[in-house]
C-alpha cells in the first residue's frame, strides 16, 4: 500500500542529468563575447587592407614601408640579429588609410576655399552635360551629403506610428515637417510630419510617410538604439532594463 506522498513524488518530473549542459552554456556565453569582437576586428582588418590595396599602388615603390625599412635599418646589428641577413618583406597595414585620410582632409580644405569651390562648380557643370554620368554622380553625391555632411537635416527622434493599419505600431524616424505642395495638398488642419519607416533587417530601405503630428508618438530612446531594435528584429531591446521602473512592475509584467 502506497501513501499519497509516494504518489505525489512519482508524479513529479525527474530531471535528467546532463553532464555537458554546463559546458554548452559556457560555450554559448563565450560565443556571445568572442564572435562580436572577432567579426569587428576582421571587418576592420579587411577594410584597412582593401584601402591599402587601392592607395599603395599610387605611391612610388621607393616609399613603401618594406623598402624604407630595408634602406634605413636593414644594416644594423640588432635588425640582422632579429631577422637575419637579406631583405625583409614587411606588410604594414594602415599606411594606405593614413595617406587616404591626409589626402581627404587636404581635398576638403581646398574645396572649402574660393578656388576649390570654383573648380568644383566648373567640374559639376561639365558633369551635368553628360547624360549617364550626371545621374550616377548626382545620386552618389546626394547619398554622401546625407551621410557625411554636418547639417541639421538628419534624424534626431525615433517615434511610433500606426502602420500598416490601425492597431499595429512600427518604429520610424522623424525627419522634417512637410513643406510646399505636400503640406498644402494634405487636407489636415494641423502640422504634417514626414517620417521614415525602415524595414527589417536592412534599415537603409523603407517608406516615406506623411502623417499628422498627433499620430506620432515620440520615443525617449535615441536613434541608434531604435536602429538596433529594427536591425535585430526586436531581439536587441535597448531600454529593457529601465532603472526608473520598479522591480515589482517588471516582475508583474513577466
Amino acid at each position: 500500500m502506497t501513501s499519497p506522498l509516494d504518489d505525489n513524488d512519482s508524479e513529479k518530473p525527474q530531471r535528467r542529468w546532463r553532464p555537458f549542459a554546463g559546458l554548452r552554456n559556457n560555450f554559448l556565453a563565450g560565443l556571445v563575447v568572442v564572435v562580436p569582437i572577432a567579426i569587428t576586428f576582421w571587418l576592420i582588418w579587411t577594410f584597412v587592407g582593401w584601402i591599402d590595396s587601392w592607395v599603395l599602388p599610387f605611391i612610388p615603390d621607393r616609399y613603401h614601408p618594406d623598402v624604407l625599412i630595408n634602406r634605413w635599418v636593414a644594416d644594423t646589428h640588432w635588425f640582422r640579429w632579429l631577422f637575419g641577413e637579406g631583405e625583409v618583406n614587411v606588410s604594414v597595414r594602415g599606411v594606405g588609410v593614413i595617406l587616404f585620410l591626409i589626402f581627404t582632409i587636404f581635398v576638403g580644405w581646398i574645396a572649402k576655399g574660393l578656388i576649390g569651390r570654383s573648380f568644383l562648380g566648373w567640374g559639376e557643370m561639365i558633369v551635368d552635360r553628360m547624360p549617364i554620368v550626371r545621374s550616377v554622380y548626382g545620386g552618389i553625391k546626394q547619398i554622401a551629403e546625407t551621410i557625411f555632411a554636418q547639417t541639421e537635416s538628419q534624424f534626431d527622434k525615433a517615434c511610433l506610428v500606426e502602420y500598416p493599419r490601425k492597431g499595429i505600431w512600427a518604429i520610424a524616424f522623424i525627419s522634417t515637417s512637410a513643406k510646399g505642395e505636400i503640406d498644402r495638398r494634405i487636407p489636415v488642419e494641423e502640422e504634417i510630419v514626414s517620417v521614415f519607416l525602415p524595414t527589417t533587417p536592412n534599415p537603409t530601405s523603407g517608406f516615406l510617410l506623411f502623417v499628422p503630428r498627433h499620430s506620432v508618438i515620440e520615443l525617449e530612446m535615441g536613434v541608434e538604439d531604435a536602429a538596433k531594435l529594427v536591425i535585430s528584429a526586436g531581439l536587441v531591446y535597448p531600454n529593457r532594463k529601465d532603472p526608473t521602473q520598479p522591480v515589482q512592475e517588471l516582475e508583474a509584467g513577466q
